[in-house]
């Protein structure tokens, strides 16, 4: 690894997609939601992942809603986009889209439903950091999304034998791992945390930061959290972390972003829609959303808002 990237640090976002009536990219909605977040001091920001339902997005949608990110973040953000597929050569061309749109970097998620062997999965990745040499990448696992690890020999030899494959966003949810790519990752490796809950407790073993879900919720929170644990203020990161870990703990009560979206409408931010095979949160779900918002202070008047 050649490339080392000091502004890959921090909270970052993983950003919602909005919907119209229409089932179209909510231009006005996704541009109203990125000033938000930069408002509130996020730095990173991650499109087209899983919380944007990237997987449902057209080429000509995902290099769209990219370019909305960099045009509305004009500089003041760096956009991390996510490009990742289940065939590589799908995954090569839409990474050479989000270049093309102006991302500043690439998060890449292990192939899914193939189940590839950690060899496959280390031809994958150099297949695509060989075809993208300018542009830094950001490796993805999430095991419980693609049905296959990318376990930490794995993780490291990537990181030590390319120029250009520069952190990883973890959300194995398995500390050992973690810990060991931490132990063992070159310098200026940099270790993301994917999971919320986990940003703390990964952040005193020596990660990076976090690209957070309930960021799109509350970004000044988990801005703080984040930047407080960073810097060693433990008392409030501890203090944030239980504030917000029963929003963190909603947000998954069914596959994200079923309820991360649910709650951006109770907050009035959009209209809550999906693409299929998403669909709505059950009620239940709804009810327990608005109860904890509300403790947070972030639930206005009205519940939703207009179509």
């Amino acid at each position: 690894m050649s490339q080392q990237l000091e502004w890959l640090r921090g909270c970052g976002t993983a950003l919602v997609t909005p919907f119209d009536a229409a089932g179209e990219v909510h231009e006005a909605r996704f541009r109203a939601l990125v000033e938000r977040q930069i408002s509130a001091g996020v730095r990173l920001l991650l499109p087209c992942g899983t919380t944007g339902e990237g997987a449902t997005l057209t080429p000509a949608e995902l290099e769209r809603v990219i370019a909305m990110t960099v045009e509305t973040a004009r500089g003041r953000a760096k956009v991390v986009a996510g490009v990742g597929s289940n065939a590589t050569a799908a995954t090569i061309e839409r990474a050479r889209a989000a270049r093309a749109a102006g991302a500043d970097a690439l998060l890449v998620v292990a192939p899914y439903y193939n189940k590839p062997t950690q060899a496959g999965l280390q031809a994958h990745f150099r297949a695509v950091a060989d075809a993208m040499t300018d542009v830094p990448v950001v490796l993805y696992n999430v095991p419980g999304r693609t049905a296959s690890n990318i376990a930490a020999p794995t993780a490291l030899a990537l990181a030590r034998e390319t120029d250009n494959i520069v952190a990883v966003k973890e959300a194995s949810g398995d500390l050992a791992q973690v810990m060991a790519i931490l132990r063992d990752r070159p310098p200026g490796f940099r270790v993301l945390s994917g999971d919320d809950a986990l940003t703390l407790p990964l952040i005193a073993l020596g990660a990076d930061g976090i690209v957070s879900v309930v960021s799109n919720e509350t970004p000044d929170l988990m801005v703080r959290l984040t930047e407080s644990a960073l810097s060693g203020g433990w008392d409030t990161a501890r203090e944030l972390h239980y504030r917000l870990l029963p929003l963190m703990e909603a947000n998954f009560i069914e596959s994200n972003p079923g309820p991360v979206k649910a709650a951006l409408a109770l907050m009035g931010l959009l209209e809550e829609r999906f693409r299929l095979p998403l669909v709505p949160v059950q009620e239940q779900t709804r009810a327990r959303l608005r109860v904890v918002l509300g403790a947070l202070g972030l639930v206005p008047g009205a519940a939703h808002v207009a179509a």
